[in-house]
């Protein structure tokens, strides 16, 4: 009795697998906004290689730069075929992030999410762990650390910081992985002029839970969301939203896709081809294991 009670068990998880993917492939082909460019791998021999959660892109989508979590700066550049398509990758790193003292930074102090280069060159970094945004003049600079506001002293550890983006206005915009409730919305906080502010919210949907944010050169906030299904994958989807002085509005899905359709999607960059179309560029984190892989991929938003 037993033994076909587990039998029972293990076909019923497995009928609710199928029909968990079947539902996100339902979603994925319900949400058409943007076309499937490409793919390609990025490998290194380095052993510092991987983790990366975080991407910024040059205007001409040439050139770019990501952290990993384990708090190394790494910069390269894309050759691209006549179609626009990443046909290669040739990258430098790793540069350690330091400290405010010049020493290199350890454990939980180092564990990097997002990242936002401004117009002057100056490189933004948010972190976990110790929830915090520093500021780098260059990749082997001391940290500039930001003021740390009591709300972000009292986010879940491994679930504050992950990602950063810098607005139209300047400011510095950033988010924590977790709201606190599958009905809570999560908070975006805002720096400018020296101080934090939080003047407004993102919608939450059911478990997914964002990793990354760029503003489009639309002058919208891209929000990349990643759900997790276990032995079936991760999810992933990309909304957009108009930023204005009563909040965020709009919130269309412009990509979802379904389990395993790409690996651990968590740095984005949004920029502008050749053709004038939007480009969503994304990268993925591999977490140091074997099984998981490092890639870059590519949609075209339809507009």
């Amino acid at each position: 009795m037993q033994k076909r009670s587990r039998l029972a068990l293990i076909a019923a998880a497995a009928l609710a697998s199928v029909a968990h993917l079947g539902a996100a492939l339902v979603a994925a082909q319900g949400a058409p906004r943007a076309d499937y460019v490409g793919a390609i791998n990025w490998r290194m021999t380095d052993p510092a290689f991987g983790g990366f959660s975080s991407l910024e892109i040059s205007d001409d989508g040439s050139r770019f730069a990501t952290v990993s979590d384990r708090a190394t700066l790494w910069t390269g550049r894309f050759t691209r075929d006549d179609s626009g398509m990443i046909a290669s990758i040739s990258a430098e790193g790793p540069h350690p992030l330091h400290d405010s003292k010049g020493k290199v930074l350890r454990r939980h102090y180092a564990d990097s999410e997002g990242l936002a280069i401004a117009p002057d060159g100056s490189i933004y970094v948010s972190f976990e762990g110790v929830a915090r945004v520093a500021r780098y003049t260059g990749p082997d600079a001391s940290a500039e650390r930001l003021p740390v506001p009591a709300e972000f002293e009292a986010m879940q550890i491994n679930s504050s910081l992950e990602a950063l983006a810098i607005g139209p206005d300047g400011a510095l915009y950033t988010l924590p992985e977790r709201s606190g409730a599958l009905a809570k919305p999560f908070p975006v906080y805002r720096y400018r002029g020296g101080a934090w502010d939080q003047p407004f919210t993102l919608p939450r949907d059911g478990n997914w839970l964002p990793v990354g944010a760029d503003f489009g050169p639309d002058g919208q906030l891209y929000l990349l969301e990643r759900d997790f299904w276990g032995l079936l994958g991760f999810l992933t989807r990309v909304r957009r939203f108009e930023i204005g002085p009563d909040g965020a509005t709009g919130g269309e899905v412009l990509i979802e896709t379904h389990a395993s359709q790409h690996d651990n999607l968590e740095g984005i960059a949004v920029w502008r081809d050749a053709g004038g179309a939007i480009r969503i560029t994304m990268l993925s984190d591999d977490n140091f294991r074997f099984l998981q892989t490092t890639e870059f991929v590519e949609y075209r938003v339809r507009d």
